[in-house]
């Protein structure tokens, strides 16, 4: 049930939630997500399972996050982000411990998937969801702030897992984290987040429809693959990078230092976003982003070398998949208003979920078929052109009724 004894949040209160979820989304990506790439070639040097049974385990958490995000993100709409993302929180403990101490391989595809109910309760989604509806006209602000916060889980998790892998092995350095996610998370959310859950501006529509009338429009039709093909190119270009490198003759240090560029190259976009969301409507700025994208990605495939031009064209390559994060978190409130904001975006983010979860196994796949993956980048590059082709039928018509927020 929706809090109303609760006074509503101050200005103070909104920063704090906004801190809130900065500490618990690095926490949370670092020890769910990013953790999970650092340790798996240990994991299957100790085990004996192949990496490619380890990383169909991980991405069954995925999925399993993308189907209980569903579920979860109606949820949050009546109750609020608080007992969602505080459960989330109480269920990843127990799920990073399993993956530890599993003693056998159907063991360790189950705590993979209480790791994917956990994350659908504690990453991107349900925080998307709370900063929309607490900061109301001013969320890009609040969202463009967490995703550059946020951005940093790799940066900070990455080293530090790897740092503990060598003194602890993998299943101590696992039990690590979950004392992390423990003593940080947990609190954050329980303490960190309570308020009122405010009213959206129209508790019985949005824009004027019911949100079975909005899934089953054209606009929303169109809007679910495009971003969901937009996710798969991003994430697939981010894990086949390094592979497209080495086959351009950089060695394996040079060609992480790129990936590694592209990531400031993501805070960067992230920067812009702002002016974009004043800048230029909403169909214009899904395309443009997109297009970008797109172009990007035809720019790593094409360009031979040298090392340097190589490492600048992963710059905007990064900037592109930085921004489009962004668009994914507005996506809903731009063109519906806040209201039904978690059951809508749930939808919205289940496929890209998937998506997200297929991408590490499948550029490598295709670059077997393909022939190289100078090949699978010309795809990707065609991919993100579709996803902008379809973003461009993905805004509903005005309506003469029409929300505060409604996209422009």
């Amino acid at each position: 049930m929706r809090s109303t004894s609760a006074p509503p949040l101050t200005e103070g209160g909104l920063r704090r939630v906004l801190v809130v979820l900065c500490a618990t989304e690095i926490v949370g990506w670092g020890v769910l997500y990013y953790a999970f790439p650092v340790l798996a070639p240990a994991i299957s040097a100790d085990r004996g399972w192949p990496v490619s049974t380890i990383t169909a385990a991980f991405s069954a958490g995925l999925v399993t996050s993308a189907l209980v995000g569903i579920w979860s993100g109606r949820l949050l709409d009546r109750i609020g982000p608080r007992p969602v993302m505080t459960v989330g929180s109480l269920s990843a403990v127990p799920a990073v411990v399993g993956i530890a101490l599993a003693p056998s391989l159907p063991l360790f595809f189950a705590a993979w998937v209480l790791a994917g109910f956990a994350m659908a309760g504690t990453l991107y989604p349900p925080a998307f969801a709370a900063l929309t509806r607490w900061w109301g006209p001013r969320r890009v602000r609040a969202l463009t702030v967490l995703t550059l916060v946020a951005g940093l889980a790799s940066t900070i998790f990455a080293p530090l897992t790897a740092a503990l892998l060598d003194p602890l092995g993998w299943r101590n350095t696992y039990l690590v984290l979950a004392v992390v996610l423990a003593v940080v998370t947990i609190p954050a959310h329980a303490l960190g987040l309570r308020g009122r859950w405010p009213e959206p501006l129209d508790t019985t529509s949005v824009a004027g429809r019911a949100p079975r009338e909005i899934v089953r429009s054209r606009a929303f039709v169109l809007l679910v693959p495009a971003v969901a093909l937009g996710t798969f190119s991003a994430f697939a270009v981010v894990v086949n990078q390094v592979p497209l490198l080495l086959e351009r003759g950089l060695s394996i240090s040079t060609a992480a230092w790129a990936l590694g560029l592209g990531g400031v190259g993501q805070v960067c976009g992230r920067l812009f976003y702002g002016r974009l969301d004043r800048a230029l409507s909403v169909r214009a700025r899904g395309v443009t982003i997109l297009g970008l994208s797109a172009l990007a990605t035809a720019l790593l495939a094409a360009v031979p070398g040298p090392t340097g031009l190589l490492i600048a064209v992963a710059m905007p390559a990064g900037a592109a998949r930085g921004i489009f994060t962004l668009l994914q978190a507005t996506a809903i409130s731009d063109r519906w208003g806040a209201a039904h904001y978690g059951r809508l975006n749930g939808l919205l983010s289940a496929p890209s979920m998937v998506a997200t979860a297929v991408a590490p196994w499948a550029g490598a796949a295709l670059a077997a078929t393909l022939g190289g993956y100078t090949a699978v980048f010309w795809l990707l590059a065609a991919v993100a052109a579709l996803a902008a082709a379809l973003v461009w039928g993905s805004v509903p018509a005005p309506r003469p009724r029409v929300a505060v927020d409604e996209a422009r």
